[in-house]
């Protein structure tokens, strides 16, 4: 394959569009530090750690929570113009999103705008489909373009570049963060270089990107022909929507309090230190790719899942004791395969119905996690400000045992595959 040929692959487009991502990630927890800890000095003349994180996580609230119901109903309509054969309209249209909403903080952060700004900037963001579209969209992509013996490997060789470049991105962050001039406010460069990247990427959707099928076998077509009137597998679907629910309800809800337990003592990270941190959360994009390359040749699918889930519960829970940046890191280093599930079920998701259908069937995944997340955001941010004083890693233990509730439905998956392949085995025989 040639170098032009896989500048036109939907890899492309993940690269530029992440790192983007991990610039304004950056650059929106330390405008959103910064602007918090000014409103609660000017109201109370000096301002209390406890009195700023309750600023903080009550705009991420309000923020995460317009950032997963206003997608709803637009990420619908892309899947079904994306089903119907227009195959980049789910993706091109949520980076017009991106475009707009990053251009909002950049002018808060260049212009003076109000932090409030940015809630209209998620909203429009949402309505162009938001990031379940996009993601499903590319993975919509990436299932035609494989076989089902191979789906699961390519689905992870796409989060692997997601998660190299969230890395390489979140390690500059935090330096371009700091660099400003007497023209430039300290974080425009930032955000900036975040809006650039995200217009490159959405002309190289638009005039680049180049949408490839895999021939589907007989085999495989008489497979989904089976599986598409097949009870067992609509069954097997709801199992995996709930155990995929469970785990994105532990990790969303976790990973959203994260990001304010960072600017709190006794971590309270500059730029710098949370650019490292958020490197070190993308780093679990490599680990778990060669996770699925080694394991997947001796372990199924449902195993390499229930792996992942048992990383992340055991990395989280070690997160609720962290009182030094190095024990930060050896909780995350305990997260080393948690980002196994996710792909993995979206491949066992694929593989039970036609590829006709992949896009309705993977939106409906990832707006299932955004109907959960209005329940579990503000849910996750009461309990985290009720347990400030006594035990601030309180939600990290919660979502532990709600990924140890997860591998419930995954295993009860494993036991039904398991069972259908013994009896397809005797019918073949």
């Amino acid at each position: 394959m040639g170098l032009w040929s896989l500048v036109k692959r939907i890899e492309t487009v993940v690269l530029i569009a992440q790192l983007a991502s991990a610039f304004f990630d950056t650059g929106l927890q330390m405008v959103v530090k910064e602007r918090c800890a000014n409103a609660t000095d000017s109201i109370n003349g000096t301002s209390t750690v406890d009195s700023r994180q309750r600023a903080m996580t009550n705009f991420y609230m309000t923020y995460n929570l317009l950032a997963k119901f206003t997608p709803i109903i637009p990420a619908i309509i892309l899947a079904k113009v994306g089903d119907r054969g227009y195959r980049k309209i789910p993706i091109v249209i949520p980076l017009v999103g991106y475009l707009l909403s990053r251009a909002v903080l950049l002018s808060v952060v260049t212009l003076g705008w109000p932090l409030e700004a940015l809630y209209g900037g998620v909203v429009l963001h949402g309505l162009c489909g938001g990031f379940c579209s996009y993601w499903a969209g590319v993975m919509a992509l990436v299932s035609l373009r494989s076989t089902e013996d191979d789906r699961s490997v390519e689905m992870m060789r796409v989060e692997l570049i997601y998660g190299l470049a969230g890395l390489v991105g979140s390690l500059a962050s935090g330096h371009l963060f700091q660099l400003y001039t007497a023209t430039f406010k300290q974080g425009s460069l930032l955000v900036g270089l975040s809006v650039a990247f995200y217009l490159v990427c959405l002309l190289h959707s638009i005039f680049l990107l180049q949408i490839n099928r895999v021939q589907v076998t007989a085999s495989e077509k008489e497979n989904q022909g089976l599986t598409s009137h097949n009870s067992r597998s609509l069954v097997n679907i709801a199992l995996l929507f709930a155990g995929g629910i469970l785990y994105d309800v532990a990790v969303g809800g976790g990973v959203e309090i994260l990001v304010s337990f960072e600017m709190k003592e006794p971590l309270n990270w500059n730029a710098t230190q949370v650019g490292y941190g958020n490197a070190a959360g993308f780093m679990v994009f490599l680990t778990s790719f060669f996770g699925v390359m080694v394991m997947s040749r001796w372990v199924s699918d449902v195993s390499l899942i229930i792996i992942g889930m048992l990383s992340f519960a055991a990395g989280i829970y070690f997160m609720a004791f962290v009182t030094e940046t190095y024990m930060f890191y050896l909780a995350r280093s305990l997260t080393l395969f948690a980002l196994i599930p996710m792909p993995t079920i979206r491949s066992l998701l694929s593989k039970q119905v036609k590829g006709s259908s992949y896009g309705i069937l993977l939106i409906s995944l990832q707006l299932s996690f955004k109907v959960a997340s209005l329940a579990y955001t503000p849910i996750y941010t009461r309990v985290y400000q009720a347990t400030l004083d006594w035990f601030p890693g309180f939600v990290f233990t919660l979502s532990s045992i709600i990924t140890v509730l997860a591998t419930i439905p995954i295993s009860v998956v494993g036991c039904r595959l398991s069972k259908r392949n013994d009896y397809e085995r005797i019918q073949g025989d």
